[in-house]
């Protein structure tokens, strides 16, 4: 049987996708292109924005174009099965909760689902908590994702040494509320405690966070981000640099709470890649609180960030508040922030000329180049294609090359 496996949205689908599609090749399913007319096709969707909602539903019609019977998971199908079932060729929606139980069903059979990673990705994911239980004014997340829940230390670590196993030399911890890992758990626990078993009782190179919320860094976290096999990266979702919008948003800090957590990390790791998230023309947003944001992140030490104009999700609170902001406004400041954005990020990489870094190579190009990520998350393309995928290799920065570091390596 072939099956094309199409996912949309964070880090956690992607996860996901790859334990589905780990374990269908294990059985001996075959995972190709749509372009290769294949018998099933999963689609994970994603919700997060209005613009999300219409490419999952792109994807769900190409795929039964293709011929292929359409199944579909995610969030975009927790919220809208009526719409998704609609659409020609739709045989079943699988409960996001329960996503690896497709697997079971395509077998029709009760085989335990434990592979946890996929041979298509250098830095493999380990998703190690679900769900979320902030209440932003903004997100339909919680509603399609359920309340936090964890798996436990023990199942993490089997999870993270089949990994290593596998001869990966990194790994990504995801989750979609990743801070509050274990306190759903009993006994209860927290990240730090997870990062120092994985750092105790695995020899993984590299271990990387992906998103983690601004008052989940605490001193300890800190402390355990300056260790040598921690990624010298954090991705900080700030989303508005205006007080009395994140209050609106329900974000449930302050801009002072921020930067003093920002500005310990970066005492204490000055060569910290800091990446954020902003929401543009949310609601009550107006030139004031929008300069606001900007000149704030002119000011503080990000390196990249990831921009989103405000999208009204149904059944949320910002759905229905007045003070919208057009489609017009929004484009225009999303427009002077894409600039900056570019200004910061090329900021960044300059820094790093002349610096010595250690790349996983991810990439072969055809012209004798390999493109790999460093641990402070930066792409480096260096003059050689006869390192393996997933290889660490050290180099040394030359140069910036197309919005790319280049380098050698040494």
């Amino acid at each position: 049987m072939k099956v094309s496996i199409l996912t949309l949205g964070c880090r956690v689908n992607q996860s996901e996708s790859d334990i589905i599609e780990a374990n269908l090749k294990r059985a001996g399913w075959f995972i190709t292109d749509l372009s290769e007319h294949p018998d099933y096709c999963i689609i994970n969707t994603c919700t997060v924005t209005a613009k999300s909602d219409y490419q999952s539903r792109q994807l769900i019609r190409r795929a039964a174009r293709a011929g292929a019977k359409v199944i579909v998971t995610g969030c975009y199908s927790q919220l809208r099965p009526e719409e998704i079932m609609n659409i020609n060729g739709v045989i079943g929606i699988a409960d996001s909760k329960d996503k690896l139980r497709i697997v079971s069903s395509l077998l029709n059979n009760n085989e335990r689902i434990d592979t946890f990673i996929s041979g298509n990705r250098s830095r493999p994911y380990l998703k190690v908590q679900d769900g979320c239980n902030l209440a932003c004014s903004y997100c339909v997340v919680p509603l399609a994702r359920g309340r936090s829940r964890s798996i436990g230390v023990p199942e993490a670590l089997k999870r993270a040494e089949e990994i290593e196993a596998a001869g990966y030399n990194e790994i990504v911890i995801t989750g979609i509320h990743l801070g509050s890992y274990g306190h759903d758990l009993r006994p209860k626990t927290k990240l730090s405690e997870l990062l120092k078993n994985l750092l105790n009782n695995t020899k993984i190179r590299r271990i990387r966070l992906s998103s983690i919320e601004i008052k989940d860094v605490d001193y300890e976290l800190i402390e355990l981000l300056q260790e040598e096999r921690i990624c010298k990266h954090l991705h900080l979702p700030l989303q508005n640099g205006d007080d009395s919008i994140l209050r609106l948003m329900n974000r449930m800090y302050s801009l002072k709470d921020y930067l003093s957590t920002l500005e310990t990390i970066m005492k204490k790791i000055p060569d910290i890649a800091i990446g954020t998230d902003i929401i543009v023309g949310f609601p009550g947003e107006g030139d004031r609180e929008f300069r606001n944001t900007k000149e704030l992140l002119q000011t503080i030490p990000i390196s990249y960030m990831h921009l989103f104009p405000f999208s009204p999700r149904p059944n949320t609170l910002a759905s229905q508040m007045t003070n919208q902001n057009t489609s017009a406004v929004k484009r225009k400041r999303l427009n002077e922030l894409k600039a900056l954005n570019v200004l910061k990020k090329t900021a960044y990489m300059t820094s790093q000329i002349d610096k010595t870094l250690d790349i996983i190579i991810e990439e072969q190009g055809s012209d004798n180049t390999s493109i790999g990520t460093s641990s402070n998350y930066l792409k480096v393309k260096i003059s050689s294609n006869g390192y393996p995928k997933g290889a660490l290799v050290r180099v040394r920065i030359t140069g910036i090359e197309e919005n790319i570091l280049r380098g050698d390596s040494v």
